[in-house]
C-alpha cells in the first residue's frame, strides 16, 4: 500500500492465524512507510498481536500504533450506528489530520448477530468509503468468511473497491461507487 493513497479494502478471512499474520504485515508496512496505524480490534485478539508486535517492533515503533476496541468503536452510542460511528472515528482521526500525520487503519468488524439490518451495514460502508477517499488513507475491513451469510457479501463485495484475498490487493469487479449528491 502506497503512503497518502485510499484504499478501501475488504479482507474476508478463513483462518486466524493467518488474520493474525495479515495485521502484523499491515502494521509494520505502516510503520515502514513513516505511518501510524489506528487498529481497531477486540480485547481477544489484540494481547496476541500486541505480544508479536513487541517482538517485531522497537518501543518507538509501537508508539505508532493506536488501539482502539472495536465493540467500543462500532457501539460508541449504544448500538451499530452508522453517524455515531463516524463521529467516533472523526473525532480520533482528528488529531493526525490537524496534525498532518500520515495514518492507516485495520477494523476487524464484528456484532453479535447476523440479523443485524445490513442495510445499516452498507450506509456505514458507503460513509468509509468517502471518508478514506476524502482523508486518502488506506484501511482494512476484516470480515470473518465463515459468519457472512451471501446478501452480506453482496453488500460488503459492492461496498469496497479492492479485496484482500491470498496475500493480494485486487479490484473488486463488482464495486458500485456511491453516487454522488450534488
Amino acid at each position: 500500500m502506497k503512503k497518502e493513497i485510499g484504499l478501501h479494502v475488504l479482507y474476508p478471512y478463513n483462518d486466524m492465524d493467518h488474520y493474525i499474520e495479515q495485521v502484523l504485515t499491515f502494521i509494520q508496512d505502516g510503520i515502514l512507510a513513516g505511518e501510524y496505524t489506528i487498529l481497531v480490534e477486540n480485547d481477544r485478539l489484540y494481547p496476541l498481536i500486541h505480544k508479536e508486535l513487541c517482538k517485531r517492533l522497537t518501543d518507538d515503533q509501537m508508539k505508532s500504533i493506536h488501539f482502539v476496541n472495536n465493540f467500543d468503536f462500532y457501539c460508541s452510542s449504544g448500538s451499530y450506528h452508522p453517524p455515531a460511528i463516524e463521529e467516533y472515528f472523526n473525532k480520533m482521526v482528528q488529531p493526525y489530520i490537524e496534525n498532518k500525520i500520515s495514518f492507516r487503519s485495520w477494523a476487524h468488524v464484528e456484532w453479535a448477530t447476523i440479523n443485524e439490518p445490513l442495510d445499516i451495514i452498507e450506509e456505514f460502508e458507503r460513509i468509509v468509503d468517502e471518508a478514506v477517499n476524502q482523508l486518502s488513507f488506506p484501511l482494512i475491513c476484516a470480515y470473518a468468511q465463515p459468519k457472512m451469510p451471501a446478501h452480506l457479501e453482496k453488500i460488503l463485495l459492492e461496498t469496497h473497491p479492492y479485496i484482500l484475498i491470498d496475500d493480494a490487493i485486487i479490484a473488486s469487479k463488482r464495486y458500485l461507487p456511491a453516487p454522488s449528491i450534488k
